[in-house]
């Protein structure tokens, strides 16, 4: 088979490099690709992947078998439903299940129509309206633009002046909810579905705050864990039976299947597990750390799933665990720099350590460059968390440039629960 990914960021290293492990490919193209995936396979830089035409012309001319959409944009605009116009098979959700992901009023009312416990939430288009609410509120609240914003959407606080301002932004143009502030700790789950059967993976956790201790700005996440140590197999079970199951069951109802992945972002609270957030594509920085610990061949798994028998097919999982450090740009979140020069990085053993490359590019010497603000994903891997984390940050100090930052306590906060 020939696979089109689409994307150019640490997710989409991280599933190129699963299928370049593949025995069943014969071509691997990635549009527009980084200085990563292009060490696996061919990238297609002059390709937007929010740019069907152009998509499908390259899927026609390098004879392409199915293409896997890797960012939630291209889905968003409605990728998948041309390519299936054109004839091409295609991983991902067409335009109407990706609102799913792309609208958190839509998603917000399909959970509460299928009775899938989450936080009660207000839906606001008027200015005034959401400040005179605001204005009433006692305690923190999170606030939630309605469209796509790159993991940046949403604000939790009690400020008023902050909610405020941050609220009046987003209704310039767009809709957003205001909604009930869970308290827990959050966990990434994600599932394999052909459209009418799904499988499980290893549950993950990302760390979306900028700063040490969960502080600071959201990002688009700044590391990863797999597995996770608190989430044992009974707490696995209620998460299946009163989020995971009604989710697909109303999925078939409102005819909104499809071949793809579905995660399932929960706040594992006291009163029990309640769902924050869809995503209708892998998470990064959770791909980085989910798809090393993936034992199968991609390319059976993807043709399982394009077939509609995944019932009939079992993933296999290591018993190891996996941890995710990302390395920013000095900026960011906020303003950030490009292009900047990045000293050669050497080889690890892929047993210990994988460098996943985010919008990285080379210049005209071959060198490479940065293209993001989220750089690289320096991932360990080990027989428990502790063992992962110390391979990780071994690999971090070898992945430097000036202004280069990253937290230094990604998974610490599950380190009690280790053996």
């Amino acid at each position: 088979m020939k696979v089109l990914i689409l994307g150019s960021g640490a997710r989409e290293h991280a599933i190129t490099w699963k299928y370049s492990k593949s025995k069943r490919i014969t071509g691997l193209y990635i549009a527009p690709g980084n200085a990563g995936t292009g060490e696996l396979g061919v990238n297609l830089p002059e390709v937007d992947p929010e740019n069907s035409e152009q998509v499908i012309n390259a899927c026609r001319q390098y004879g392409i078998s199915h293409v896997f959409v890797g960012p939630e944009a291209p889905l968003a605009a409605g990728i998948v439903d041309e390519l299936k116009n054109a004839g091409i098979p295609a991983i991902g959700p067409h335009k109407s299940a990706a609102r799913l992901e792309g609208s958190k009023v839509f998603s917000k009312n399909f959970m509460k129509k299928h009775n899938i416990p989450t936080a009660g939430a207000i839906e606001f288009s008027d200015i005034a309206k959401f400040e005179s609410h605001i204005s009433s509120i006692k305690g923190p609240v999170v606030i939630k633009k309605d469209g796509l914003a790159a993991g940046k959407g949403v604000l939790v606080s009690d400020d008023k002046e902050k909610l405020t301002a941050f609220g009046k932004d987003i209704l310039q143009d767009d809709k957003l909810l205001v909604e009930e502030c869970l308290t827990g700790y959050e966990v990434s789950i994600f599932a394999l579905t052909d459209g009418k059967n799904y499988k499980l993976l290893p549950v993950c956790a990302d760390f979306k705050r900028a700063g040490e201790g969960d502080t600071g700005p959201n990002t688009g996440g700044m590391g990863a864990i797999c597995p996770v140590p608190l989430i044992n197999s009974s707490l696995l079970n209620e998460i299946e039976r009163t989020v995971v199951i009604p989710t697909f069951r109303g999925m078939e109802k409102d005819d909104l299947s499809y071949i793809g992945v579905l995660y399932f972002g929960l706040m594992m609270t006291p009163k029990g597990p309640m769902l924050l957030e869809y995503n209708v594509r892998f998470g990064d920085p959770e791909a980085q750390v989910l798809i090393p610990l993936i034992d199968s061949d991609l390319g059976n798994i993807v043709d399982a799933m394009l077939n509609c028998n995944l019932d009939e097919y079992n993933p296999r999982v290591s018993n190891n665990s996996a941890l995710g450090v990302v390395i920013a740009a000095g900026g960011y979140p906020g303003e950030y720099m490009k292009g900047i020069p990045v000293k050669p990085i050497p080889s690890f053993p892929e047993k210990d350590a994988l460098i996943f490359h985010s919008s990285t590019n080379e210049d005209e010497n071959g060198k490479i460059i940065t293209g993001g603000g989220r750089c690289f994903t320096c991932v360990g891997i080990g027989t428990n968390a502790l063992k992962a984390n110390a391979r990780a940050y071994e690999a971090v100090k070898s992945v430097t440039f000036e202004g280069s930052w990253y937290r230094r306590d990604i998974g610490k906060k599950f380190f009690a629960n280790e053996d």
